[in-house]
């Protein structure tokens, strides 16, 4: 089995978020994509807006019961800021050695990948699968192999899906009395709503 990991605050989680998965599944064959929200990501300098539960639940309507999409909370069960590593070692221990694990990242995030912990185990650990972010250019994968040596082997470069949604947006467009509807799963629209989250922002 091949399988995906897509991690993220999702704070909230979006139509970007869904389309990449279904893109890396299927580019890269995997059977499933395992969306993984982040407690407190170690390098982000501010921490999610929305509570733990609610953005588990946020991934639960967005993903409902597509039978080729999961939900892990390891990271939110985990104490402590969330890296990577832990997280797919975690996974890795409870599938079959044949099987298959493939990080979904960012070409922004990967390009940062060399100041990640472990990166070295990480790469001996899941192959991982890098997708466009705009603004961003594709990593120089000479580069990063100099200071992760043997990374070119474990990284497959997308050229696509290319997304222009992000959370910080619906964040601003939800405290601005703006429509999400189009940005984000019905569902999770309506949650957003009903729990009144991303009102109060500056």
């Amino acid at each position: 089995m091949k399988e995906g990991i897509l991690g993220g605050t999702f704070d909230p989680i979006h139509n970007g978020h869904l389309e990449v998965a279904r893109e890396a599944r299927a580019r890269l064959g995997l059977d499933r994509v395992l969306f993984v929200p982040a407690s407190c990501p170690r390098l982000r300098e501010t921490g999610p807006i929305a509570a733990p539960e609610q953005r588990v639940r946020m991934v639960h309507l967005a993903i409902g019961d597509v039978p080729y999409y999961g939900l892990s909370t390891a990271e939110i069960e985990r104490p402590g800021p969330s890296c990577s590593v832990d997280t797919v070692a975690e996974l890795k221990d409870r599938i079959s050695p044949a099987d298959e694990l493939f990080l979904i990242l960012g070409w922004d995030n990967l390009a940062e990948l060399p100041r990640w912990r472990e990166p070295a185990r990480l790469l001996k650990l899941c192959r991982v699968a890098a997708v466009p972010r705009p603004g961003y250019v594709l990593p120089d994968l000479e580069a990063l192999e100099r200071k992760v040596p043997g990374l070119k082997k474990r990284v497959t470069l997308l050229d696509g899906p290319h997304i222009d949604i992000s959370a910080s947006e619906i964040r601003r467009r939800v405290s601005r009395g703006l429509s999400i509807a189009h940005l984000v799963p019905a569902p999770v629209a309506d949650y957003i709503k009903e729990q009144r989250l991303y009102l109060d922002l500056d």
